[in-house]
């Protein structure tokens, strides 16, 4: 199943892997007091309306009960084909889910109290982040946090200053199985995904940045260089850490594709499980709305964007070995 087909039938069954079930309920739910309000920027991503649907479909006595997407922002990237072509479908979705649109960012921050930065450009993600911060709302950035570690950087030098929650991950930093390794036993990985590319972003910070994730989640930071080698439908990417670790990552762009990995530890090796959809990352992101506190250690993404620069900077240069920021 190709990309787009496995994200057709996630849309069209339902099956966001969400870790309770959800059940419509919003005549009850408008009825709630103190309902903490979620508002979206961006929406010219599939991962927009599977939150919303799981937020805004949930019982009042469910945990997702307690909050409601009231709002977005739809751009998102007004340059990227994808993202014109999902714009319109997905804001009249999420309208029939009982958001209303707002014109600007600066409309939306009066009206919530968090904010789901889901834009698919990364480019836009400092300028868009920079403005939730300033207001210091809890922000969740979904994949990729930017389209640079310099971004990034920014993005965390300025939730400090403002003093502003954040939290950025790949939803498949939660595929089945990987969670419950203890990654002090690890000690190596060879994981896989789809990596389509696309022209305004590096190669991995567009699809493959969800295979970074999973390595990253796995052998956490410490990766000291990577190698990337280039062919027609595969990138293969070779890291190694300080503690003298290796990883690897395949980028899939021809034939089939899917996700997954091998993970050799200290006493077995393990297999990867099956993409469980979007509900494991919300069932991260609702709480950490709640208490400030990033399930992802700032280091830890930060690290994941040196990987994916130097990935980027060893294609150009033909496969040679290049050393990651610090």
């Amino acid at each position: 199943m190709n990309q787009m087909n496995r994200k057709k039938f996630l849309m069209s069954s339902f099956a966001f892997g969400l870790s309770y079930a959800l059940h419509a309920n919003n005549k009850l739910f408008s009825k709630q007091e103190n309902v903490k309000k979620i508002g979206i920027i961006g929406l010219d991503i599939t991962h927009a309306i599977a939150f919303t649907r799981a937020v805004n479909t949930a019982a009042s006595n469910h945990p997702y009960g307690k909050f409601r997407v009231i709002a977005a922002y739809p751009y998102g990237s007004k340059t990227i084909p994808l993202s014109i072509e999902r714009i319109p479908k997905i804001t009249a979705e999420v309208q029939q889910l009982g958001v209303s649109i707002v014109s600007s960012i600066a409309e939306l921050l009066k009206k919530v109290d968090y904010v789901l930065l889901e834009t698919n450009d990364g480019n836009l993600h400092l300028e868009q982040a920079l403005q939730v911060i300033k207001a210091k709302k809890p922000l969740f950035i979904d994949k990729p946090i930017a389209n640079s570690y310099a971004d990034a950087f920014k993005i965390f030098e300025a939730a400090r200053k403002y003093g502003c929650p954040i939290f950025s991950s790949s939803s498949l930093r939660y595929i089945s199985g990987l969670q419950e390794l203890d990654r002090t036993k690890v000690i190596g990985a060879d994981v896989y995904c789809p990596a389509v590319t696309e022209p305004s972003h590096k190669d991995l910070y567009w699809y493959g940045i969800h295979g970074v994730e999973m390595l990253f989640a796995l052998m956490g930071p410490g990766c000291l260089s990577v190698k990337t080698v280039q062919e027609q439908g595969t990138s293969f990417y070779v890291g190694n850490w300080a503690d003298g670790r290796i990883a690897s990552l395949r980028g899939i762009r021809e034939g089939k594709d899917d996700f997954g990995g091998t993970v050799f530890l200290k006493d077995q090796i393990v297999h990867l499980g099956q993409f469980m959809g979007y509900g494991p990352l919300l069932d991260k992101i609702l709480p950490f709305f709640e208490t400030g506190v990033s399930p992802v250690d700032e280091k830890e993404t930060l690290a994941i964007c040196a990987f994916i620069d130097a990935a980027e900077e060893s294609k150009l240069n033909g496969g040679k070995t290049v050393l990651l920021q610090k």
